[in-house]
């Protein structure tokens, strides 16, 4: 026996619920489009100004300053065949929308972990949104995206940060919550305020899990980035797109690998940066000297 099922209209009811607030908000919209399309362009046309040869070596500084001479010499050598290969300006195109949707990301997700961390029922209400948020496929979120913000780096931030931000809060939740209790016991019984305790003891502590996090937001935000080729934002995104559609292996190739790449450079400088910050005069040096102190006999 067949029965038949009402359809449930989900799609149409946020198609109405969609078109409702770019109506509504349609001051918001505007503004955040006109701020975030001369953020990136202005950030764009920044790296584009900087001789390549000043702005690798500069890259090169960052390596050998977060992580050894061998990342700087790698660095160097890998972004300087990025220009022998033609893609320098849209790898700074690249560069430049994946750093802004990482700050954006970075800037929402921090404070709404440590929020999770420090409240359950917060963390059990955000949690699925979460789940809904990191299972739904890229390309969905470019369909919102593209109606709320038109073509351009606009959409391809908007639908990039909304892919990579999971990560960021159940990274930074994950490293609060991992903070050893006893640590946190000595920083209260020691006198200190909650506030201090999150600044000097669980943010340090939690700071390579934290890190990790902001690792997997930007090589997310990277991988958005090429599928914001297809919403017209520039960059190697955009030239993957016009390899696949024009059956072009060669430019489709080395679009990729410039991608890969900047992916590397990243995700080597935000893992070096993730070492916990132990200086003597922080709440969290202090409480080890203490600790040191008692356990020398």
């Amino acid at each position: 026996m067949n029965f038949d099922i009402p359809r449930i209209p989900i799609g149409d009811w946020v198609q109405f619920g969609l078109d409702w607030f770019r109506h509504t908000f349609d001051w918001l919209l505007s503004f955040f489009t006109a701020f975030f399309k001369s953020t990136t362009e202005g950030l764009v046309d920044t790296l584009l100004a900087i001789p390549y040869p000043v702005l690798i070596l500069v890259f090169a500084l960052i390596g050998w300053l977060v992580h050894s001479w061998k990342l700087a010499l790698t660095t160097a050598v890998t972004f300087l065949l990025i220009v022998s290969m033609g893609f320098w300006q849209s790898s700074m195109q690249t560069l430049s929308l994946v750093i802004v949707a990482t700050l954006i990301a970075v800037i929402i997700a921090v404070p709404l972990g440590i929020l999770a961390a420090r409240n359950d029922r917060f963390s059990r209400m955000i949690r699925p949104v979460l789940d809904f948020m990191q299972t739904m496929p890229g390309f969905v979120w470019l369909i919102p995206a593209v109606l709320l913000f038109s073509i351009g780096y606009v959409p391809g931030i908007f639908a990039t940060v909304l892919f990579s931000l999971p990560p960021g809060v159940r990274f930074t939740e994950l490293g609060i919550r991992g903070v050893d209790s006893e640590t946190v016991e000595a920083g209260t019984a020691f006198g200190a305020t909650p506030g201090q305790i999150l600044r000097g003891i669980q943010l340090p502590l939690a700071m390579p899990t934290i890190m990790a996090g902001i690792n997997q937001v930007i090589m997310l935000a990277l991988s958005m980035a090429v599928l914001a080729g297809f919403v017209g934002a520039d960059g190697l995104g955009k030239d993957v797109v016009a390899a696949v559609s024009t059956m072009r292996l060669a430019p489709g190739v080395e679009a990729g690998l410039s991608i890969v790449i900047i992916a590397i450079f990243l995700d080597r400088v935000t893992a070096a940066l993730g070492a916990p910050a132990d200086h003597p005069q922080s709440l969290l040096g202090i409480l080890r000297q203490r600790r040191k102190r008692k356990e020398t006999p």
